[in-house]
Protein backbone atom coordinates (compact mmCIF):
# COMPACT_ATOMS: atom_id res chain seq x y z
CA UNK A 1 0.00 0.00 0.00
CA UNK A 2 1.27 3.51 -0.60
CA UNK A 3 1.69 5.14 2.32
CA UNK A 4 1.47 8.92 0.67
CA UNK A 5 -2.28 7.53 -1.01
CA UNK A 6 -3.74 8.26 2.48
CA UNK A 7 -2.58 12.09 2.31
CA UNK A 8 -5.15 14.43 0.69
CA UNK A 9 -3.79 16.22 -2.78
CA UNK A 10 -4.33 19.89 -1.75
CA UNK A 11 -1.94 19.31 0.97
CA UNK A 12 0.79 17.78 -0.91
CA UNK A 13 0.49 20.78 -2.82
CA UNK A 14 0.84 22.92 0.18
CA UNK A 15 4.21 21.21 1.34
CA UNK A 16 5.83 21.39 -2.11
CA UNK A 17 4.61 25.40 -2.37
CA UNK A 18 5.91 25.59 1.27
CA UNK A 19 9.46 23.95 0.62
CA UNK A 20 9.32 25.85 -3.24
CA UNK A 21 9.19 29.06 -1.40
CA UNK A 22 11.67 28.10 1.21
CA UNK A 23 14.74 27.22 -1.31
CA UNK A 24 13.92 30.73 -3.10
CA UNK A 25 14.69 32.23 -0.38
CA UNK A 26 18.03 30.44 0.71
CA UNK A 27 18.30 31.22 -3.05
CA UNK A 28 17.68 34.72 -2.42
CA UNK A 29 19.65 34.71 1.20
CA UNK A 30 22.83 33.70 -0.66
CA UNK A 31 22.92 35.53 -3.69
CA UNK A 32 21.98 39.25 -2.04
CA UNK A 33 25.60 39.19 0.26
CA UNK A 34 26.84 38.48 -2.69
CA UNK A 35 25.70 41.20 -5.09
CA UNK A 36 26.18 43.91 -2.20
CA UNK A 37 30.05 42.68 -1.77
CA UNK A 38 30.33 43.37 -5.62
CA UNK A 39 32.59 46.76 -6.10
CA UNK A 40 30.84 49.04 -8.24
CA UNK A 41 29.98 52.32 -9.05
CA UNK A 42 26.52 53.95 -9.75
CA UNK A 43 26.13 55.85 -13.05
CA UNK A 44 23.56 58.56 -13.86
CA UNK A 45 22.84 60.91 -17.36
CA UNK A 46 21.35 64.20 -16.77
CA UNK A 47 20.98 66.00 -20.03
CA UNK A 48 18.02 67.81 -19.43
CA UNK A 49 17.33 71.22 -17.88
CA UNK A 50 17.09 71.41 -13.85
CA UNK A 51 13.84 71.03 -12.70
CA UNK A 52 12.24 69.30 -9.96
CA UNK A 53 11.66 65.67 -11.65
CA UNK A 54 15.51 65.94 -12.09
CA UNK A 55 16.22 66.82 -8.37
CA UNK A 56 14.02 64.04 -7.63
CA UNK A 57 15.96 61.69 -10.19
CA UNK A 58 19.13 62.73 -8.23
CA UNK A 59 18.04 62.28 -4.81
CA UNK A 60 16.60 58.71 -5.61
CA UNK A 61 19.75 57.53 -7.02
CA UNK A 62 22.16 59.11 -4.22
CA UNK A 63 20.22 57.44 -1.49
CA UNK A 64 20.12 53.73 -3.62
CA UNK A 65 23.75 54.41 -4.08
CA UNK A 66 24.19 54.66 -0.52
CA UNK A 67 21.85 52.02 0.61
CA UNK A 68 23.38 49.61 -2.35
CA UNK A 69 27.21 50.30 -1.18
CA UNK A 70 28.71 52.26 -4.31
CA UNK A 71 32.12 53.53 -4.28
CA UNK A 72 30.78 56.61 -5.64
CA UNK A 73 28.15 58.27 -7.77
CA UNK A 74 29.11 59.01 -11.44
CA UNK A 75 26.79 62.33 -12.58
CA UNK A 76 26.88 62.38 -16.26
CA UNK A 77 25.86 66.35 -16.91
CA UNK A 78 24.86 68.00 -19.94
CA UNK A 79 22.31 70.96 -18.75
CA UNK A 80 21.95 74.65 -20.21
CA UNK A 81 20.72 75.40 -16.41
CA UNK A 82 16.84 75.61 -15.14
CA UNK A 83 15.16 76.18 -11.67
CA UNK A 84 16.82 77.58 -8.50
CA UNK A 85 14.73 75.67 -6.21
CA UNK A 86 15.77 72.38 -7.72
CA UNK A 87 19.21 73.20 -8.27
CA UNK A 88 19.66 74.34 -4.85
CA UNK A 89 17.99 70.38 -3.75
CA UNK A 90 20.32 69.25 -6.13
CA UNK A 91 22.90 70.96 -4.20
CA UNK A 92 22.06 69.82 -0.85
CA UNK A 93 22.15 66.31 -2.17
CA UNK A 94 25.24 65.97 -3.34
CA UNK A 95 27.09 68.33 -0.51
CA UNK A 96 25.30 66.02 2.27
CA UNK A 97 25.70 62.20 0.76
CA UNK A 98 27.67 59.65 2.35
CA UNK A 99 29.07 58.32 -0.86
CA UNK A 100 31.53 60.69 -3.09
CA UNK A 101 29.60 62.23 -6.23
CA UNK A 102 31.52 62.55 -8.96
CA UNK A 103 29.93 65.35 -11.53
CA UNK A 104 31.42 65.01 -15.05
CA UNK A 105 30.44 67.47 -18.05
CA UNK A 106 30.01 64.84 -21.00
CA UNK A 107 30.30 64.24 -23.66
CA UNK A 108 32.34 66.49 -26.08
CA UNK A 109 29.83 69.88 -26.70
CA UNK A 110 27.98 69.34 -23.36
CA UNK A 111 27.59 71.72 -21.04
CA UNK A 112 26.92 72.86 -18.01
CA UNK A 113 25.51 76.62 -17.94
CA UNK A 114 23.54 78.81 -15.29
CA UNK A 115 22.46 76.66 -12.35
CA UNK A 116 24.81 73.34 -13.77
CA UNK A 117 27.72 75.18 -12.89
CA UNK A 118 26.50 75.18 -9.29
CA UNK A 119 26.05 71.54 -9.84
CA UNK A 120 29.19 71.03 -11.07
CA UNK A 121 30.93 72.62 -8.21
CA UNK A 122 29.24 71.15 -5.45
CA UNK A 123 30.90 67.57 -5.99
CA UNK A 124 33.63 65.80 -4.46
CA UNK A 125 35.31 66.06 -7.60
CA UNK A 126 34.48 68.30 -10.46
CA UNK A 127 35.34 67.06 -14.25
CA UNK A 128 34.89 68.03 -18.14
CA UNK A 129 35.61 66.30 -21.02
CA UNK A 130 37.50 68.71 -23.69
CA UNK A 131 35.24 70.79 -25.92
CA UNK A 132 32.77 71.24 -23.20
CA UNK A 133 32.06 75.14 -21.27
CA UNK A 134 31.18 75.86 -17.98
CA UNK A 135 29.39 79.48 -17.00
CA UNK A 136 26.94 82.09 -17.65
CA UNK A 137 24.88 81.52 -14.09
CA UNK A 138 23.72 84.80 -13.68
CA UNK A 139 19.94 84.73 -12.94
CA UNK A 140 17.19 85.05 -15.19
CA UNK A 141 13.14 84.39 -14.97
CA UNK A 142 11.88 80.82 -16.45
CA UNK A 143 11.32 83.32 -20.08
CA UNK A 144 14.78 83.45 -19.99
CA UNK A 145 15.15 87.93 -19.44
CA UNK A 146 16.45 89.26 -16.43
CA UNK A 147 15.10 89.42 -13.03
CA UNK A 148 12.84 92.46 -12.19
CA UNK A 149 15.27 94.73 -10.99
CA UNK A 150 13.59 95.53 -7.49
CA UNK A 151 14.44 91.57 -7.13
CA UNK A 152 17.79 91.39 -8.64
CA UNK A 153 19.95 92.74 -6.29
CA UNK A 154 18.44 90.45 -4.00
CA UNK A 155 18.73 87.10 -5.70
CA UNK A 156 22.36 87.69 -7.15
CA UNK A 157 23.54 88.68 -3.75
CA UNK A 158 22.23 85.42 -2.45
CA UNK A 159 23.33 83.28 -5.22
CA UNK A 160 27.00 84.61 -4.75
CA UNK A 161 27.08 83.83 -1.20
CA UNK A 162 25.71 80.51 -2.10
CA UNK A 163 28.23 80.09 -4.30
CA UNK A 164 31.08 81.36 -2.35
CA UNK A 165 30.10 79.00 0.30
CA UNK A 166 30.54 75.93 -2.04
CA UNK A 167 33.66 77.15 -3.40
CA UNK A 168 35.07 77.02 0.53
CA UNK A 169 34.27 73.38 1.16
CA UNK A 170 35.21 72.27 -2.00
CA UNK A 171 38.46 73.91 -2.45
CA UNK A 172 37.23 75.74 -5.58
CA UNK A 173 37.75 79.15 -7.24
CA UNK A 174 35.16 80.95 -5.23
CA UNK A 175 36.28 84.39 -7.22
CA UNK A 176 35.93 82.85 -10.68
CA UNK A 177 32.34 81.42 -9.16
CA UNK A 178 31.11 84.55 -8.44
CA UNK A 179 31.85 86.08 -11.22
CA UNK A 180 29.81 83.34 -13.13
CA UNK A 181 26.59 84.49 -11.35
CA UNK A 182 27.11 88.52 -11.54
CA UNK A 183 28.72 88.93 -14.84
CA UNK A 184 27.61 85.69 -16.92
CA UNK A 185 31.45 84.70 -17.78
CA UNK A 186 31.79 81.05 -19.34
CA UNK A 187 34.92 79.14 -20.07
CA UNK A 188 36.14 75.91 -21.79
CA UNK A 189 36.85 72.49 -19.55
CA UNK A 190 40.96 73.52 -19.92
CA UNK A 191 40.20 77.16 -18.85
CA UNK A 192 37.90 75.73 -15.53
CA UNK A 193 41.03 73.29 -14.85
CA UNK A 194 43.43 75.88 -14.78
CA UNK A 195 41.61 78.04 -12.80
CA UNK A 196 40.69 75.66 -10.30
CA UNK A 197 37.16 75.92 -11.26
CA UNK A 198 37.42 71.97 -11.80
CA UNK A 199 39.91 68.90 -10.83
CA UNK A 200 40.56 67.63 -14.15
CA UNK A 201 39.91 66.73 -17.89
CA UNK A 202 39.37 63.51 -18.73
CA UNK A 203 38.68 61.99 -22.50
CA UNK A 204 35.85 59.89 -21.94
CA UNK A 205 33.92 57.67 -19.12
CA UNK A 206 37.76 55.17 -19.29
CA UNK A 207 39.63 57.95 -18.84
CA UNK A 208 38.29 59.32 -16.12
CA UNK A 209 38.01 56.42 -13.92
CA UNK A 210 41.59 55.41 -15.02
CA UNK A 211 42.41 59.58 -13.61
CA UNK A 212 40.52 59.23 -10.42
CA UNK A 213 41.67 55.38 -9.54
CA UNK A 214 44.01 56.64 -6.09
CA UNK A 215 42.04 59.89 -6.18
CA UNK A 216 41.34 60.83 -2.07
CA UNK A 217 38.30 62.50 -1.22
CA UNK A 218 38.46 64.50 2.17
CA UNK A 219 35.00 65.31 3.25
CA UNK A 220 33.13 65.56 6.55
CA UNK A 221 36.15 64.51 8.79
CA UNK A 222 37.32 61.85 6.62
CA UNK A 223 39.63 61.14 3.84
CA UNK A 224 37.94 58.46 1.16
CA UNK A 225 40.49 56.61 -1.23
CA UNK A 226 38.67 55.62 -4.67
CA UNK A 227 39.66 52.29 -6.30
CA UNK A 228 38.23 52.42 -9.64
CA UNK A 229 40.36 49.58 -11.36
CA UNK A 230 38.24 46.29 -11.61
CA UNK A 231 35.16 48.37 -10.68
CA UNK A 232 31.39 46.98 -11.90
CA UNK A 233 29.65 49.92 -13.66
CA UNK A 234 26.02 49.95 -13.06
CA UNK A 235 24.03 52.76 -15.18
CA UNK A 236 20.68 53.47 -13.08
CA UNK A 237 17.81 54.30 -15.44
CA UNK A 238 15.42 56.83 -14.74
CA UNK A 239 11.64 55.02 -13.65
CA UNK A 240 8.37 55.69 -15.10
CA UNK A 241 7.49 58.16 -12.16
CA UNK A 242 10.82 60.37 -12.20
CA UNK A 243 10.52 60.67 -16.62
CA UNK A 244 6.92 61.73 -16.00
CA UNK A 245 7.66 64.25 -13.64
CA UNK A 246 11.06 65.49 -15.33
CA UNK A 247 8.58 65.94 -18.50
CA UNK A 248 6.17 67.67 -16.57
CA UNK A 249 8.31 69.92 -13.79
CA UNK A 250 8.44 72.58 -16.49
CA UNK A 251 6.26 75.48 -14.95
CA UNK A 252 5.19 76.09 -18.74
CA UNK A 253 4.35 72.81 -18.93
CA UNK A 254 2.36 72.32 -15.25
CA UNK A 255 0.40 75.16 -16.34
CA UNK A 256 -0.60 74.14 -19.93
CA UNK A 257 -2.01 70.85 -18.56
CA UNK A 258 -3.95 72.93 -15.81
CA UNK A 259 -5.24 75.29 -18.81
CA UNK A 260 -6.48 71.92 -20.41
CA UNK A 261 -7.72 70.22 -17.61
CA UNK A 262 -9.99 73.24 -16.37
CA UNK A 263 -11.31 73.71 -19.73
CA UNK A 264 -11.90 70.31 -20.34
CA UNK A 265 -13.80 69.80 -16.89
CA UNK A 266 -15.32 72.69 -17.70
CA UNK A 267 -16.69 71.64 -20.90
CA UNK A 268 -18.36 68.47 -19.41
CA UNK A 269 -20.19 70.28 -16.77
CA UNK A 270 -21.33 72.40 -19.61
CA UNK A 271 -22.43 69.78 -21.75
CA UNK A 272 -23.19 66.81 -20.07
CA UNK A 273 -22.52 63.09 -21.68
CA UNK A 274 -19.47 64.39 -23.88
CA UNK A 275 -17.41 62.03 -21.68
CA UNK A 276 -14.25 62.71 -23.68
CA UNK A 277 -13.21 66.31 -22.46
CA UNK A 278 -14.25 65.45 -19.08
CA UNK A 279 -11.97 62.02 -19.07
CA UNK A 280 -8.84 64.21 -20.95
CA UNK A 281 -9.55 67.40 -18.72
CA UNK A 282 -9.25 64.74 -15.16
CA UNK A 283 -6.08 63.37 -16.42
CA UNK A 284 -4.52 66.89 -17.61
CA UNK A 285 -5.46 67.46 -13.79
CA UNK A 286 -3.90 65.07 -12.00
CA UNK A 287 -0.41 65.62 -14.22
CA UNK A 288 -0.90 69.39 -13.40
CA UNK A 289 -1.49 68.45 -9.39
CA UNK A 290 1.38 66.08 -9.65
CA UNK A 291 3.69 68.98 -11.02
CA UNK A 292 2.82 71.55 -8.78
CA UNK A 293 3.39 69.58 -5.39
CA UNK A 294 7.30 70.09 -6.54
CA UNK A 295 7.39 73.88 -7.72
CA UNK A 296 6.71 77.22 -5.93
CA UNK A 297 3.24 77.43 -6.45
CA UNK A 298 1.57 80.56 -5.21
CA UNK A 299 -1.71 79.74 -4.00
CA UNK A 300 -3.36 83.01 -4.39
CA UNK A 301 -2.40 82.67 -8.11
CA UNK A 302 -4.31 78.96 -8.11
CA UNK A 303 -7.69 80.03 -6.73
CA UNK A 304 -7.90 83.13 -8.68
CA UNK A 305 -7.89 80.69 -11.51
CA UNK A 306 -10.55 78.61 -10.17
CA UNK A 307 -12.96 81.44 -9.17
CA UNK A 308 -12.40 81.92 -12.86
CA UNK A 309 -14.19 79.24 -13.14
CA UNK A 310 -16.84 79.44 -10.76
CA UNK A 311 -17.08 82.68 -13.10
CA UNK A 312 -17.50 80.87 -16.29
CA UNK A 313 -19.65 78.26 -15.67
CA UNK A 314 -22.43 81.17 -13.25
CA UNK A 315 -22.28 82.69 -16.58
CA UNK A 316 -24.64 79.70 -17.59
CA UNK A 317 -26.98 80.07 -15.25
CA UNK A 318 -27.17 84.18 -14.91
CA UNK A 319 -27.74 86.52 -16.88
CA UNK A 320 -25.38 89.12 -16.53
CA UNK A 321 -24.84 90.04 -20.11
CA UNK A 322 -21.71 89.18 -20.35
CA UNK A 323 -20.04 90.89 -16.58
CA UNK A 324 -19.40 87.16 -15.29
CA UNK A 325 -17.59 86.39 -18.20
CA UNK A 326 -15.31 89.71 -18.08
CA UNK A 327 -14.59 88.52 -14.82
CA UNK A 328 -13.78 85.46 -15.31
CA UNK A 329 -10.84 86.33 -18.07
CA UNK A 330 -9.44 88.89 -15.52
CA UNK A 331 -9.24 86.64 -12.90
CA UNK A 332 -7.67 83.80 -15.26
CA UNK A 333 -5.07 86.42 -16.65
CA UNK A 334 -4.34 87.63 -12.65
CA UNK A 335 -4.10 83.69 -11.53
CA UNK A 336 -1.72 82.82 -14.83
CA UNK A 337 0.50 85.54 -13.59
CA UNK A 338 0.81 84.82 -9.84
CA UNK A 339 0.80 80.89 -10.07
CA UNK A 340 4.31 80.47 -9.83
CA UNK A 341 5.51 83.92 -8.09
CA UNK A 342 6.11 83.14 -4.57
CA UNK A 343 8.86 85.51 -2.36
CA UNK A 344 12.40 85.33 -3.42
CA UNK A 345 11.48 83.09 -6.36
CA UNK A 346 11.90 83.69 -9.72
CA UNK A 347 10.13 81.02 -11.32
CA UNK A 348 7.05 82.12 -13.63
CA UNK A 349 5.31 81.06 -17.15
CA UNK A 350 7.54 82.81 -19.92
CA UNK A 351 5.22 85.10 -21.62
CA UNK A 352 5.34 83.39 -24.97
CA UNK A 353 3.37 80.32 -23.79
CA UNK A 354 1.36 82.87 -20.77
CA UNK A 355 0.02 84.95 -23.65
CA UNK A 356 -1.22 82.26 -25.63
CA UNK A 357 -2.34 80.20 -23.49
CA UNK A 358 -4.67 82.83 -21.96
CA UNK A 359 -6.15 84.29 -24.97
CA UNK A 360 -7.11 80.51 -26.52
CA UNK A 361 -8.74 79.31 -23.11
CA UNK A 362 -10.45 82.53 -22.31
CA UNK A 363 -12.19 82.52 -26.27
CA UNK A 364 -12.69 78.91 -25.04
CA UNK A 365 -14.51 79.53 -21.82
CA UNK A 366 -16.56 82.29 -23.24
CA UNK A 367 -17.99 80.55 -26.47
CA UNK A 368 -18.72 78.03 -24.58
CA UNK A 369 -20.49 79.69 -21.84
CA UNK A 370 -22.20 81.42 -24.54
CA UNK A 371 -23.43 78.32 -26.29
CA UNK A 372 -25.10 76.59 -22.95
CA UNK A 373 -26.49 79.93 -22.29
CA UNK A 374 -28.23 80.20 -25.94
CA UNK A 375 -29.29 76.12 -25.49
CA UNK A 376 -31.18 77.00 -22.31
CA UNK A 377 -32.86 79.88 -23.64
CA UNK A 378 -33.93 78.77 -27.23
CA UNK A 379 -37.20 77.41 -27.87
CA UNK A 380 -37.78 73.84 -26.90
CA UNK A 381 -37.30 71.94 -30.69
CA UNK A 382 -39.02 68.75 -29.05
CA UNK A 383 -42.35 67.58 -26.88
CA UNK A 384 -45.16 69.09 -26.10
CA UNK A 385 -43.42 72.46 -25.43
CA UNK A 386 -42.06 72.52 -28.90
CA UNK A 387 -45.74 72.68 -29.97
CA UNK A 388 -46.70 76.02 -28.44
CA UNK A 389 -46.87 78.89 -31.02
CA UNK A 390 -47.26 76.50 -34.13
CA UNK A 391 -49.52 77.86 -36.81
CA UNK A 392 -51.76 75.11 -38.06
CA UNK A 393 -55.22 74.40 -39.93
CA UNK A 394 -58.55 73.23 -38.56
CA UNK A 395 -59.38 69.85 -40.54
CA UNK A 396 -62.98 69.89 -39.17
CA UNK A 397 -65.35 72.18 -37.41
CA UNK A 398 -64.21 73.26 -33.76
CA UNK A 399 -67.73 73.64 -31.96
CA UNK A 400 -65.40 73.72 -29.89
CA UNK A 401 -63.76 70.71 -29.90
CA UNK A 402 -62.46 69.14 -33.10
CA UNK A 403 -59.40 68.29 -35.21
CA UNK A 404 -56.53 70.11 -36.32
CA UNK A 405 -53.43 69.81 -38.49
CA UNK A 406 -50.23 71.12 -37.12
CA UNK A 407 -46.41 70.31 -37.91
CA UNK A 408 -47.94 67.52 -40.45
CA UNK A 409 -49.80 65.82 -37.68
CA UNK A 410 -53.44 65.58 -36.76
CA UNK A 411 -54.06 66.15 -33.46
CA UNK A 412 -57.25 66.74 -31.21
CA UNK A 413 -58.50 70.86 -30.31
CA UNK A 414 -60.42 72.71 -28.62
CA UNK A 415 -61.03 76.63 -29.10
CA UNK A 416 -63.09 78.64 -26.78
CA UNK A 417 -65.57 79.87 -29.94
CA UNK A 418 -66.45 77.84 -32.70
CA UNK A 419 -64.21 78.00 -35.77
CA UNK A 420 -64.85 76.83 -39.06
CA UNK A 421 -62.87 73.99 -41.29
CA UNK A 422 -59.94 75.46 -43.22
CA UNK A 423 -59.36 78.36 -40.55
CA UNK A 424 -55.71 79.02 -39.47
CA UNK A 425 -55.16 78.58 -36.11
CA UNK A 426 -52.57 78.43 -33.53
CA UNK A 427 -51.39 76.67 -30.72
CA UNK A 428 -51.87 78.40 -27.32
CA UNK A 429 -51.43 75.47 -24.93
CA UNK A 430 -51.43 71.54 -24.35
CA UNK A 431 -53.49 69.35 -22.11
CA UNK A 432 -53.54 65.72 -21.59
CA UNK A 433 -52.56 65.44 -25.27
CA UNK A 434 -55.08 67.83 -26.63
CA UNK A 435 -54.38 71.14 -28.19
CA UNK A 436 -55.63 74.40 -26.78
CA UNK A 437 -56.00 76.74 -30.36
CA UNK A 438 -57.27 80.14 -30.97
CA UNK A 439 -57.96 81.71 -34.93
CA UNK A 440 -54.78 83.11 -35.98
CA UNK A 441 -56.29 86.99 -36.65
CA UNK A 442 -57.46 86.67 -32.87
CA UNK A 443 -55.08 88.76 -30.35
Amino acid sequence: MNPYRSIPRHCLLFACLVAGTAFWMTVQGVRTPLQAATRHINIIEIHDTINPGVQDYLEHVIERSEEGGAEFLLVLLDTPGGLMTAMRGMVKAIMNAEIPVVVYVYPSGAQAASAGVLITAAADIAAMAPGTNIGAAHPVTASGGDVPETMSNKVVNDMAAFARSIAEERGRNAEWLEKAIRESVAITAEEAFAKNVIDLVARDVPDLLVQLDGWQVRRKGYTRTLYTEGLEQRTIEPGWRHRVLRAIGNPNIAYILLMIGLAGLYFELSQPGTVLPGVVGAICLVLAFYAMQTLPVNYAGFLFIVLSVVFFILEIKVTSYGMLSIAGVLSLALGSIMLFQSPGQTTRVALPVLIPTLVTISVFFVAVATLAFRAQVRKPQTGQEALIGLAGEAATDLAPEGKVWVAGELWNAEAPEPIPRGTSVQVVSMHNLKLQVRRMDDK
